[in-house]
């Protein structure tokens, strides 16, 4: 009995569809490691003087993901659009 693949979408074999999977995994990995990279870079303090984050940190790590966020999906809508990024 053959599987049912009817939740892959028309010409795509489950092989296709596991590599666009991964790939779309690895490109989400990638994406979450440049955004902790670049905000905690940006917002804490390098010498560490306590375990936790204080409240100016926090309120530029909340600032900086939104707006890394807000740029990654205008890149992401111009490029699907076909428009170039400034």
């Amino acid at each position: 009995m053959a599987a049912n693949n009817s939740s892959l979408p028309p010409g795509v074999d489950k092989d296709q569809a596991f590599g666009m999977a991964e790939t779309e995994m690895e490109y989400r990995v990638e994406l979450f490691n440049r955004l902790a990279q670049t905000c905690f870079t940006k917002c804490v303090d390098k010498r560490y003087k306590e375990g936790e984050l204080n409240m100016g940190e926090n309120s530029c790590i909340d600032r900086c993901v939104s707006k890394y966020w807000q740029v990654n999906n205008l890149i992401g809508q111009m490029l699907s659009a076909g428009q170039r990024p400034m």
